[in-house]
């Protein structure tokens, strides 16, 4: 989940971005004791009914209010700075792509929307994108999306059933809608999780903004909720922990001036975690706003001790290290990488490397031309202080010239069958509520039967996922590209080399890079993962003209040679959720589509996680019972679906 404002000063902020050869800070930290909040396992709880539940969207039956929505948009989602693409864009070539997939040991169809509406007997929210976690280890694979989990063996078959995030994490539901008037549980979001090699732990972590029951309002508090495998098997029990995240002066945290839209004191929001981890610690980094207000502070980082993580002790200590700071300007998306047993930097007492990009969408880094030539490069040293009583965290930070990214272009959808969209346009099928499709959804007056296929998010040029093997740093973020003299959506991808100078300073260039396209197609939401082989792979949505919504991935050699495109998933048809539609969302509407996905390394293998269109259907199977169902392969409100993927280099 993202939230995108607009902030002041752009040109002076761009120009220092564009002028600073780098900077270094030491940014002040605390550290709290954060008591158990209990232990959990995943245990599947039965589904709920796969059609249209009657009433979603329509009034109640007792005509005195909407009945409970299924559908629930990110609620901290705002738009800000959208940049026109530039002329800049680089030319790249199309690759290649592969006609069979020797490397391929394993792939399925992971988790999708009808796992997740369906869990906990049908007491969730639709919730679009899935946003992918993948975690593997010890024999074991934890996928995680919004709002669900289950655990696959090492060829990627179930060994349990879908388990429903709020109940993992010992929550209400979602919404009970077995009551005459709904109860609201905490929007549980963005999940994160990473397998430690060393202590055999599995760690998941997400998002929870509390709710008031009685009206799903916002309560203000929010929590970064962790829970660790207490053994190797991820079948087992967990242990949780609930970390005060609103860092507003209450409940132990620090206050970092929130607003709210009337500048009132208020409350923070931590958005968007990332997950990583060296041989200390165990890294969580967000982007914090104001959850009543328009602004964005900074990136933090929230910090543990990984051998106390493992040991799942009664209280374990978090150490806060608050509003980073790049260049004269917030962090943003500060991406803490991964990496493999034994390929920590042992530099400066432990060493846990970072990157960022600095464009975004210009709204929270303050450069509106939605475009860079550098990348952020951070280090988070001493990080052994973790197992002191009194951590000693220090962080510095560089800009490292790059070669160019831009704000990418939305991405154009194959059409196909979109029954969703046919129903909300249809004036003319009978329905118990009168004629017209639409009413299955909708009450009087009717929306405008003017809904199109959607244009799929791109995402902007934030940086996703980050790898460290053997030295060298690997990331990669979304760009826009000209590939085939059209203007597409590809991937920039990077590997460098950091180092830890006799100051306690980072530095570091570009070791190599490239760009990645595909002619007639878009690629969105990259996720690289190294072998200490110096083979890798990077996974990522293809789409467009020539594909719809397929799960692809391209090797990387030792040499570090990217490609050819492998496609191990191929979409089946367009995705056809809420968000495309306006009579949802709003107008205009933005397709939610990644927001991340997820690369893994387990041994000598590597797994992957893509979003993917796993199915298709006309209006008419649409309407066949149960209502929305089209013969169990999707919801009535939504058809996205996830790809697992194992390959052996």
């Amino acid at each position: 989940m993202r939230k995108i404002i607009a902030t002041s000063g752009a040109a002076a902020l761009v120009a220092a971005l564009l002028s600073l050869p780098g900077a270094a800070n030491a940014a002040p930290s605390d550290t709290r004791q954060i008591p158990s909040s209990g232990t959990t396992s995943i245990r599947a709880t039965a589904a709920g009914a796969g059609g249209l539940q009657q009433p979603e969207l329509r009034a109640g039956p007792d005509g005195e209010g909407p009945a409970v929505p299924s559908a629930r948009p990110d609620p901290n989602f705002k738009h800000g700075i959208f940049p026109k693409h530039p002329l800049d864009a680089p030319v790249v070539p199309s690759s290649a792509v592969a006609a069979t997939n020797p490397a391929v040991r394993a792939s399925i169809q992971g988790l999708n929307h009808r796992d997740q509406r369906t869990a906990n007997g049908g007491n969730q929210f639709s919730l679009e994108p899935p946003d992918q976690a993948l975690c593997v280890g010890n024999g074991f694979t934890v996928e995680s999306v919004n709002s669900v989990l289950r655990v696959y063996d090492s060829n990627a078959q179930p060994l349990t059933g879908v388990q429903d995030l709020n109940t993992f994490f010992q929550y209400p539901a979602a919404v009970d809608r077995t009551k005459a008037r709904p109860v609201f549980g905490p929007d549980v979001i963005d999940p994160v999780c990473l397998y430690d090699p060393d202590f055999g732990r599995f760690v998941v972590a997400i998002t929870t903004l509390h709710v008031v029951p009685g009206t799903g309002d916002f309560t203000g508090r929010n929590t970064i909720d962790v829970a660790v495998s207490n053994t190797g098997d991820p079948r087992g029990s967990w242990t949780i922990y609930s970390v005060p995240a609103q860092n507003d002066g209450t409940e132990g945290t620090p206050d970092h001036g929130c607003t709210t839209d009337k500048g009132a004191h208020g409350p923070c929001f931590q958005d968007y975690p990332h997950i990583g981890g060296d041989a200390n610690g165990i890294y969580i980094t967000t982007n914090e706003y104001d959850l009543f207000g328009p602004n964005f502070n900074a990136a933090q980082v929230y910090a543990f001790s990984k051998a106390q993580l493992a040991a799942h002790p009664g209280s374990v200590r978090v150490t806060l290290v608050p509003n980073l700071e790049l260049a004269g300007t917030p962090g943003f998306t500060v991406w803490p990488a991964t990496s493999p047993a034994n390929q920590y930097a042992a530099d400066a007492n432990g060493t846990e490397f970072m990157l960022s990009s600095v464009a975004g969408d210009g709204s929270e880094t303050g450069n509106p031309t939605g475009t860079a030539k550098r990348l952020g490069l951070w280090a988070l040293t001493n990080t052994a202080s973790l197992d002191a009583a009194t951590p000693d965290l220090r962080v510095t930070n560089r800009l490292v010239t790059s070669q160019t990214y831009v704000f990418p272009p939305k991405v154009e959808q194959k059409p196909g069958p979109t029954p969703l969209r046919e129903c909300i346009n249809d004036t003319t099928i009978s329905t118990p509520f009168g004629p017209g499709c639409w009413q299955l959804f909708f009450d009087p007056p009717a929306p405008a039967h003017d809904e199109v296929i959607s244009h799929l998010d791109a995402n902007d040029t934030r940086m996703q996922q980050t790898w460290f093997t053997n030295g060298v740093l690997w990331g990669a973020l979304d760009t826009a590209v000209r590939v085939g003299g059209k203007l597409r959506a590809g991937i920039a991808w990077f590997s460098l080399e950091p180092r830890i100078n006799g100051s306690g300073k980072v530095g570091g260039s570009i070791k190599k890079q490239g760009y990645l396209a595909l002619a007639d197609s878009d690629l969105t939401y990259p996720a690289v993962t190294m072998l200490p082989s110096g083979q890798g792979a990077m996974a990522f949505t293809v789409a467009g003209p020539s594909h719809y919504p397929s799960a692809g991935y391209v090797p990387i050699s030792s040499s570090g040679a990217v490609g050819p495109i492998h496609i191990v998933g191929e979409g089946l048809g367009p995705d056809d959720g809420f968000t495309s539609y306006k009579a949802f969302v709003g107008d205009p509407p933005r397709t939610r589509w990644g927001d991340y996905g997820a690369a893994v390394t387990d041994g000598s293998s590597i797994w992957m996680a893509s979003e993917y269109i796993a199915q298709t259907c006309t209006l008419q199977q649409y309407l066949t019972a149960p209502i929305g169902s089209c013969g169990g392969t999707r919801t009535s409100l939504a058809n996205w679906s996830t790809r697992l993927t194992k390959i052996t280099p």
